[in-house]
């Protein structure tokens, strides 16, 4: 009964917190119209939302060790199926998932299938026997079922590692997106723009822990929904008359295709693309010449710096050739990596544009079957890494009950749906807008979003237009577009009110400040809870313990912050990564710890490390491949689907240590008879 009230006075609360949010909006909406300045708009939607966000962390504010790490394992199942999924739609989901889908097409699609195929493993395998083990954090349950002589401390310890490594990656990849959305918005450099963000990452969880987190996120999560479907849904009815893009994504495809081929016939798109075919085959030429290819063009660079000298050039020429230069590769080596670069990108801008509705087209059945196994990898690795992510299944510990969190997990994937499958139709009905007014307008003529963007980030354009054939105007080959551009530039490609423009920003921002709250907490309780309390310090009190774990918390967001102005690389990518880092480090041994009775600590040790190994040796050997030689590589697999490899060894490893060493004994069978136990 009091569980219903709370539930009810919850749901009160947040239905007047979204009615409120609608009549923001419609005010600035009402602003924009009589002449208010468009950059203040964009400065009330962010620095309003992190108001709040830090507002509620103030609120909820508390020392306790159950609230800060649990939130006091009384999140209704609703609520906590929002704030779980707020946690889950990352900067990678709301920036940069619909970006990939432009980018890639059809293959594309394995972001949305693997990362929601992961929650349905997530509910079956692993969540509900989490909470009724019923402690703080994944390290603590891996220790309890894989004591090595008695003692969890060394499970402990490698898997606290882990957590960190895999939350880390993933955190850097979401402050990035901070940065990206407040430096566009706000007209502030991008590495400031990181530290603002952090500002209000820190209040909600330095103040509140889990419990200023869950009730951020479930705010969060309203605002993310609100701001992905307002513009897809104004597209939609735009572009094929139906207001429900779920239902109009099939019409919006018909209509790309058409488009498509319109554009893939038109002869001055043809002479395009042999341009880069031959920049590509000048690649190919100079890489088979190394390395005397390299050798005689830096001496025609050196030359040509010194004819300008001599020849009494303008200083801007003279700058130009000495920056061209300095920017050679420093060694034949060098020259081959970015050589290879070039001419991937150039066979790339060659092809025709990926296709959204034929899957794995490729030149050749080769190409295809090697499409084919990449999509097939990556949505393995997106599956088996969501049910291993420490900052979502440690979730599963702040609902009231088991079935809480069964239902729970349901809610959270609803959640998801709601915006996964509109994901889709936002790619298409975005690049059906750039196919129609920015491919054949003229080069003097171009809309004010190109510039905009192009000057966010000089060293790496987020988008690039140049006229190769020169004759004034924009042909599709054309154009590049960064995949993190393409959601938070959508008003101003399609020509939406600013304060739509403002809105997604607001949810680009409730996406990965949701996210990197979770994971600075994970992080922070992996080092102040397992390796400090449980390990060096088990009689520290329980102030200290908090203490310490917001100290972690600030140390590592600021490690964080500085690795994301690095711009590490795009998010999708960086993210991806963390998945497969998390399914071959943490999958085998969380499965095998309620599935299999003869799993111990010895095997869990070995699978943790062989998996992770295995993992991070081919993310840098692959890595350093360039992507058009992906056919060198193990079954060519791109290397952010390392965990198909990582995986299979970490099985492996576990299963034959097990079974070298002697089976867990009687306390590790009844804790595991207890973890099977029925729902109550």
């Amino acid at each position: 009964m009091a569980l219903k009230r709370y539930t009810r006075r919850l749901t009160q609360h947040y239905l007047l917190y979204t009615i409120g949010f609608f009549l923001i909006l419609a005010a600035l909406a009402v602003l924009e119209k009589e002449g208010f300045p468009r950059t203040w708009i964009g400065y009330l939607f962010i620095f309003a939302t992190i108001v709040l966000y830090a507002g509620i962390g103030v609120i909820s504010r508390t020392a306790d060790v159950v609230e800060y790490y649990v939130a006091g394992r009384r999140v209704p199942a609703l609520f906590n199926g929002m704030a779980t999924a707020a946690d889950w739609i990352s900067a990678a989901s709301f920036i940069s998932l619909a970006g990939g889908l432009y980018l890639q097409g059809f293959d594309g699609l394995a972001y949305i299938m693997g990362w929601t195929g992961g929650y349905v493993l997530v509910a079956l395998l692993i969540a509900p026997y989490l909470r009724r083990f019923g402690q703080y954090t994944i390290p603590d349950f891996l220790a309890a079922r894989y004591p090595v002589r008695g003692s969890g401390t060394p499970i402990r310890l490698i898997s606290a590692a882990a957590t960190v490594m895999i939350s880390f990656t993933y955190v850097v990849a979401q402050i990035y997106g901070v940065g990206l959305i407040t430096s566009r918005f706000t007209g502030i450099d991008f590495s400031i723009g990181i530290f603002l963000g952090l500002a209000s990452i820190l209040v909600c969880s330095f103040l509140g822990g889990m419990r200023a987190i869950t009730w951020t996120q479930v705010a969060q999560y309203i605002i993310i929904l609100v701001a992905y479907m307002i513009p897809v849904v104004w597209l939609s009815a735009e572009h094929t008359g139906i207001p429900v893009p779920q239902v109009a994504y099939g019409a919006a495809l018909a209509k790309l295709s058409q488009r498509e081929a319109e554009l893939t016939a038109d002869p001055a798109e043809q002479e395009v693309r042999a341009a880069f075919r031959r920049r590509a085959d000048e690649d190919t030429a100079r890489l088979a010449a190394l390395p005397g290819s390299w050798e005689e063009g830096k001496r025609l660079a050196q030359r040509h710096v010194e004819d300008l000298k001599t020849s009494n050039a303008s200083l801007l020429q003279i700058r130009a050739a000495t920056r061209e230069l300095a920017a050679y590769p420093r060694d034949p080596a060098e020259a081959r990596r970015v050589w290879s670069e070039d001419r991937a990108a150039n066979l790339a801008r060659a092809a025709p544009p990926n296709s959204h509705v034929a899957p794995f087209p490729g030149p050749d059945k080769a190409s295809s079957d090697a499409r084919r196994n990449n999509f097939l990898a990556l949505v393995l690795c997106l599956m088996m890494g969501t049910a291993a992510l420490p900052h979502i299944l440690v979730r599963s510990y702040t609902t009231p009950s088991v079935a809480a969190s069964r239902s729970s997990v349901f809610w959270t994937l609803l959640c998801i749906l709601l915006v996964y499958t509109a994901v889709p139709a936002l790619a298409a009905l975005v690049k059906y807008d750039i196919y129609t007014s920015l491919v054949g307008s003229e080069y003097n003529s171009l809309p004010a979003w190109v510039s905009y963007w192009a000057s966010i980030d000089k060293l790496h354009p987020l988008v690039q237009i140049t006229d190769i054939n020169g004759d004034g105007y924009v042909q599709l080959a054309e154009i590049a577009i960064d995949a993190d551009m393409v959601v938070l530039a959508t008003p101003e490609i399609a020509g939406l009110p600013y304060v739509i423009s403002g809105l997604i920003a607001a949810g680009g921002l409730a996406a990965a400040l949701s996210t990197a709250d979770g994971l600075l907490l994970t992080i922070s309780s992996a080092l102040a809870h397992d390796t400090y309390y449980k390990t060096i310090a088990p009689m520290a009190s329980t102030q200290k313990r908090v203490t310490i774990s917001k100290l972690m918390l600030v140390v590592v967001a600021l490690l964080a912050a500085y690795a994301a102005s690095l711009k590490p690389g795009n998010i999708l990518t960086v993210v991806g990564m963390a998945f497969s880092l998390a399914a071959s480090t943490l999958f085998p041994v969380l499965v095998a710890a309620v599935f299999w009775r003869r799993a111990n600590g010895c095997g869990a040790i070995a699978g943790m490390l062989v998996g992770f190994m295995v993992c991070v040796y081919y993310m840098l050997h692959a890595g350093a491949v360039p992507e058009g030689e992906l056919a060198s590589l193990w079954f060519g697999i791109a290397p952010i689907s390392a965990g198909v490899f990582g995986v299979p060894a970490g099985c492996t490893a576990l299963v034959l240590a097990s079974l070298m060493t002697a089976p867990p004994d009687a306390r590790i069978e009844g804790f595991i008879e207890q973890l099977r136990q029925p729902d109550a």
